[in-house]
Protein backbone atom coordinates (compact mmCIF):
# COMPACT_ATOMS: atom_id res chain seq x y z
CA UNK A 1 0.00 0.00 0.00
CA UNK A 2 1.23 3.50 -0.87
CA UNK A 3 0.56 6.49 1.39
CA UNK A 4 0.39 10.01 -0.02
CA UNK A 5 0.16 12.59 2.77
CA UNK A 6 -0.46 16.26 2.07
CA UNK A 7 0.36 18.64 4.91
CA UNK A 8 -1.81 21.52 6.08
CA UNK A 9 -4.04 22.80 8.86
CA UNK A 10 -7.68 21.72 9.34
CA UNK A 11 -10.45 24.28 9.34
CA UNK A 12 -12.17 26.66 6.92
CA UNK A 13 -9.94 29.61 7.90
CA UNK A 14 -6.86 27.75 6.59
CA UNK A 15 -8.28 26.51 3.28
CA UNK A 16 -6.14 27.44 0.27
CA UNK A 17 -3.51 29.23 2.36
CA UNK A 18 0.18 28.89 1.51
CA UNK A 19 0.69 26.38 4.33
CA UNK A 20 -2.16 24.19 3.01
CA UNK A 21 -0.88 23.57 -0.50
CA UNK A 22 -0.22 19.92 0.49
CA UNK A 23 -3.93 19.52 1.36
CA UNK A 24 -4.76 21.05 -2.05
CA UNK A 25 -2.70 18.34 -3.81
CA UNK A 26 -4.46 15.55 -1.86
CA UNK A 27 -7.83 17.10 -2.76
CA UNK A 28 -6.77 17.16 -6.44
CA UNK A 29 -5.70 13.49 -6.24
CA UNK A 30 -8.93 12.55 -4.47
CA UNK A 31 -10.87 14.04 -7.37
CA UNK A 32 -8.66 12.64 -10.17
CA UNK A 33 -8.39 9.13 -8.73
CA UNK A 34 -12.00 8.98 -7.47
CA UNK A 35 -10.80 8.22 -3.93
CA UNK A 36 -13.13 10.10 -1.56
CA UNK A 37 -11.63 11.34 1.71
CA UNK A 38 -14.36 9.77 3.81
CA UNK A 39 -12.65 8.25 6.85
CA UNK A 40 -11.71 10.21 9.94
CA UNK A 41 -9.52 8.39 12.44
CA UNK A 42 -5.85 7.98 13.32
CA UNK A 43 -5.73 11.79 13.70
CA UNK A 44 -6.43 12.30 10.00
CA UNK A 45 -8.94 12.51 7.19
CA UNK A 46 -8.27 9.88 4.56
CA UNK A 47 -9.54 7.71 1.79
CA UNK A 48 -8.42 4.42 0.27
CA UNK A 49 -8.65 3.13 -3.23
CA UNK A 50 -6.87 1.16 -5.88
CA UNK A 51 -4.93 2.50 -8.86
CA UNK A 52 -3.60 0.00 -11.42
CA UNK A 53 -3.87 -2.76 -8.82
CA UNK A 54 -1.89 -0.74 -6.24
CA UNK A 55 -3.64 0.09 -2.96
CA UNK A 56 -3.43 3.83 -2.30
CA UNK A 57 -4.21 5.80 0.85
CA UNK A 58 -4.60 9.59 0.59
CA UNK A 59 -4.15 11.40 3.93
CA UNK A 60 -4.69 14.89 5.31
CA UNK A 61 -3.41 14.91 8.93
CA UNK A 62 -5.87 16.77 11.19
CA UNK A 63 -3.34 17.41 13.96
CA UNK A 64 -2.40 20.88 12.69
CA UNK A 65 0.84 21.25 10.77
CA UNK A 66 3.27 21.13 13.71
CA UNK A 67 2.08 17.66 14.78
CA UNK A 68 1.70 16.06 11.32
CA UNK A 69 4.03 13.21 12.25
CA UNK A 70 1.53 11.89 14.81
CA UNK A 71 -1.08 11.09 12.16
CA UNK A 72 1.40 9.83 9.55
CA UNK A 73 3.06 7.48 12.08
CA UNK A 74 -0.35 6.22 13.31
CA UNK A 75 -1.53 5.48 9.74
CA UNK A 76 1.76 3.80 8.80
CA UNK A 77 1.68 1.61 11.91
CA UNK A 78 -2.01 0.70 11.56
CA UNK A 79 -1.76 -0.22 7.86
CA UNK A 80 1.82 -1.59 8.08
CA UNK A 81 3.10 0.86 5.42
CA UNK A 82 6.83 0.79 4.72
CA UNK A 83 8.91 3.98 4.67
CA UNK A 84 9.58 3.57 0.91
CA UNK A 85 5.81 3.62 0.33
CA UNK A 86 5.35 7.09 1.88
CA UNK A 87 5.20 10.34 -0.11
CA UNK A 88 4.74 13.67 1.72
CA UNK A 89 3.61 16.83 -0.10
CA UNK A 90 4.14 20.22 1.55
CA UNK A 91 4.89 23.92 1.13
CA UNK A 92 8.44 25.33 0.98
CA UNK A 93 9.48 28.93 1.68
CA UNK A 94 12.83 28.41 -0.04
CA UNK A 95 11.38 27.79 -3.50
CA UNK A 96 9.77 30.43 -5.72
CA UNK A 97 5.95 30.31 -5.79
CA UNK A 98 4.79 27.46 -8.00
CA UNK A 99 8.14 25.66 -8.37
CA UNK A 100 8.17 22.01 -7.29
CA UNK A 101 11.09 19.90 -6.10
CA UNK A 102 11.07 16.14 -5.46
CA UNK A 103 13.55 14.63 -3.00
CA UNK A 104 14.12 11.30 -1.28
CA UNK A 105 15.59 12.74 1.92
CA UNK A 106 16.62 15.96 3.56
CA UNK A 107 16.52 18.04 6.70
CA UNK A 108 13.31 19.78 7.79
CA UNK A 109 14.88 23.16 6.97
CA UNK A 110 12.75 24.94 9.59
CA UNK A 111 9.46 23.36 8.45
CA UNK A 112 7.66 22.29 11.64
CA UNK A 113 5.47 19.72 9.89
CA UNK A 114 8.55 17.97 8.51
CA UNK A 115 10.30 18.24 11.90
CA UNK A 116 7.34 16.38 13.42
CA UNK A 117 7.44 13.67 10.74
CA UNK A 118 11.22 13.20 11.17
CA UNK A 119 10.75 12.95 14.96
CA UNK A 120 7.97 10.36 14.65
CA UNK A 121 9.61 8.29 11.89
CA UNK A 122 13.14 8.54 13.31
CA UNK A 123 14.61 9.36 9.89
CA UNK A 124 14.91 12.13 7.30
CA UNK A 125 14.84 9.54 4.53
CA UNK A 126 11.37 9.61 2.99
CA UNK A 127 9.99 10.68 -0.38
CA UNK A 128 8.68 14.22 -0.61
CA UNK A 129 7.36 16.84 -2.98
CA UNK A 130 8.06 20.42 -1.95
CA UNK A 131 5.91 23.17 -3.48
CA UNK A 132 7.37 26.67 -3.52
CA UNK A 133 5.38 29.38 -1.77
CA UNK A 134 8.13 32.03 -1.79
CA UNK A 135 9.35 34.10 1.19
CA UNK A 136 7.58 36.99 2.88
CA UNK A 137 8.48 40.49 1.70
CA UNK A 138 8.58 43.81 3.49
CA UNK A 139 9.09 42.55 7.04
CA UNK A 140 6.00 40.31 7.19
CA UNK A 141 6.40 37.53 9.75
CA UNK A 142 6.77 33.96 8.50
CA UNK A 143 3.69 32.69 10.44
CA UNK A 144 1.48 35.46 9.03
CA UNK A 145 2.85 34.79 5.55
CA UNK A 146 2.36 31.00 5.50
CA UNK A 147 -1.15 31.30 6.96
CA UNK A 148 -2.07 33.90 4.33
CA UNK A 149 -3.51 33.36 0.87
CA UNK A 150 -1.65 33.57 -2.41
CA UNK A 151 -1.68 36.84 -4.33
CA UNK A 152 -3.79 36.89 -7.52
CA UNK A 153 -0.69 36.99 -9.76
CA UNK A 154 0.70 33.84 -8.07
CA UNK A 155 -2.46 31.76 -8.53
CA UNK A 156 -1.75 30.44 -12.06
CA UNK A 157 1.67 29.20 -10.90
CA UNK A 158 0.24 27.59 -7.76
CA UNK A 159 -2.63 25.92 -9.62
CA UNK A 160 -0.12 24.52 -12.12
CA UNK A 161 2.16 23.33 -9.28
CA UNK A 162 -0.77 21.56 -7.56
CA UNK A 163 -1.69 19.78 -10.83
CA UNK A 164 1.94 18.89 -11.60
CA UNK A 165 2.48 17.59 -8.05
CA UNK A 166 -0.66 15.44 -8.33
CA UNK A 167 0.66 14.08 -11.67
CA UNK A 168 4.00 13.26 -10.01
CA UNK A 169 2.14 11.42 -7.22
CA UNK A 170 0.24 9.41 -9.83
CA UNK A 171 3.47 8.66 -11.72
CA UNK A 172 4.95 7.30 -8.46
CA UNK A 173 2.17 4.72 -8.35
CA UNK A 174 3.65 3.24 -11.55
CA UNK A 175 7.39 4.02 -11.41
CA UNK A 176 10.23 4.16 -8.87
CA UNK A 177 10.46 7.51 -7.08
CA UNK A 178 13.97 8.16 -8.46
CA UNK A 179 12.58 8.00 -12.01
CA UNK A 180 9.68 10.31 -11.04
CA UNK A 181 12.23 12.74 -9.56
CA UNK A 182 14.14 12.80 -12.84
CA UNK A 183 10.92 13.37 -14.79
CA UNK A 184 9.41 16.10 -12.60
CA UNK A 185 12.21 18.14 -11.04
CA UNK A 186 12.15 21.53 -12.78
Amino acid sequence: MKLIAGLGNPGKQYEHTRHNVGFDVVDELSSQLAIPLNQSKLKGLYGMGSVNGEKVLLLKPLTYMNLSGESIRAVMDYYKIELDDLLVVYDDLDLPAGKIRLRQKGSPGGHNGIKSIVAHLGTQQFNRIRIGIDRPQGGMSVPDFVLGRFHQEEMPFIEQAVKKSAEACEAWLKKPFLQVMNDYNQ
